[in-house]
């Protein structure tokens, strides 16, 4: 009787963990970047060292990106975003916590292409704000998963104020690409 009790204590003591498991994801070099189109000159910046866990169980998806980790092709403009725009040493990042929908755990476990809406809070600047956007999700043949989506951001939102006499559009392009392996 000893050796038919021991299946199913096994079974009923992993079963919790069976059932509770989650499709986890993540990366540390997510690619974020940003585009402003003035009068003047376009301003456009990249950090290639944004992290972010997505549990594709539950669709929830967390980001953080170190706002001094934004690289310009001109160093005056990177030291103006910082201390003049960003106050980076005030709000050193920036971060969205919120939720994918439009694709399950088992659709990632198949390469193919998903599009998908993402919503969730959106902090910069030491201020949240409610934030959607689409996106697309692509599992390719290793089982990673590409995540990308583009959208707007208002800099007044987010309290982001702009000195007089300088050219930079209200609104920013921002830019997401990360590429997911599994945890």
């Amino acid at each position: 009787m000893t050796m038919n009790l021991r299946p199913f204590l096994l079974f009923t003591t992993l079963l919790p963990a069976l059932v509770f498991a989650q499709e986890r994801y993540a990366t540390r070099t997510g690619e974020i970047s940003f585009f402003s189109k003035t009068s003047m000159e376009n301003i456009e910046a990249v950090n290639h060292k944004a992290t972010s866990v997505f549990d594709a169980t539950t669709g929830a998806m967390e980001f953080a990106v170190l706002i001094k980790g934004f690289e310009f092709e001109k160093a005056l403009m990177q030291e103006h975003f910082n201390e003049n725009y960003m106050e980076s040493g005030t709000f050193p990042k920036s971060t969205f916590k919120g939720k994918v929908e439009g694709v399950t755990a088992e659709q990632l476990k198949v390469p193919g292409k998903y599009e998908v809406n993402v919503s969730g809070d959106l902090t910069i600047h030491g201020v949240a704000k409610p934030a959607t956007a689409k996106g697309t999700m692509v599992v390719d043949a290793t089982g990673g998963v590409q995540a990308s989506s583009d959208f707007m951001v208002k800099l007044a939102d987010h309290g982001i104020k702009v000195p007089g006499g300088v050219n930079v559009a209200e609104e920013i392009q921002i830019s997401v690409r990360i590429d997911y392996r599994k945890m």
